[in-house]
């Protein structure tokens, strides 16, 4: 079995993408048409992610993390809230010791 570069992949997708016939592609390379149509297909699925903003794509990220951090944080309270009601406990300052 031979392995290709992703370099000869994409040359090889992109030949049947120009439309050369498959099975010429598939003897040339010595590869199975299955394999060169799937390469196709990851080409066509993806060229629209290869021309999209990345910044875009950053900025949805980071708004995601807080998002994720906001409702640990939203979490967080609410257990320390019932901690506090269960065990009835109260702090400090809560008390009136002032330091």
């Amino acid at each position: 079995m031979r392995k290709y570069t992703p370099k000869q992949k994409a040359s090889i997708a992109l030949a049947a993408l120009r439309g050369e016939k498959i099975s010429k592609l598939s003897s040339d390379y010595q590869l199975h048409p299955n394999q060169i149509t799937r390469w196709k297909k990851l080409i066509e699925d993806e060229a629209e992610r290869i021309f999209s903003d990345k910044r875009k794509k950053e900025n949805k990220s980071k708004d995601k993390i807080i998002d994720e951090l906001y409702k640990l944080i939203g979490q967080r309270e609410v257990e320390i809230s019932w901690l506090k009601k269960k065990y009835k406990l109260e702090l400090p300052r809560e008390i009136g010791f002032d330091k």
